[in-house]
């Protein structure tokens, strides 16, 4: 999923809930609460997404043996070389 396809769903998704509460509820402060709950949550969800493929991605490299790809955390090959 690219960014650009994203960001004009999120912001159509946020639109629409913003005007359907607002028409149910009749309060723009409310329309604004849900509008902003709904960003948070299609954010969390494509952080979750993203963070999924990394790890997907890392653990097939893992399992196909390939040298190219390393799976394990720079961090963690910095230390393992220190200690």
């Amino acid at each position: 999923m690219y960014f650009p396809q994203f960001l004009v769903g999120m912001s159509a998704t946020t639109i629409v809930v913003a005007i359907w509460t607002y028409i149910e509820a009749g309060s723009i402060w409310t329309a604004l609460g849900w509008a902003i709950l709904a960003l948070i949550i299609l954010q969390v969800g494509y952080v979750g997404l993203v963070v999924r493929l990394i790890y997907k991605r890392s653990s097939e490299a893992a399992e196909a043996g390939t040298a190219s790809v390393d799976g394990t955390s720079p961090l963690v090959s910095w230390i393992s070389r220190i200690i």
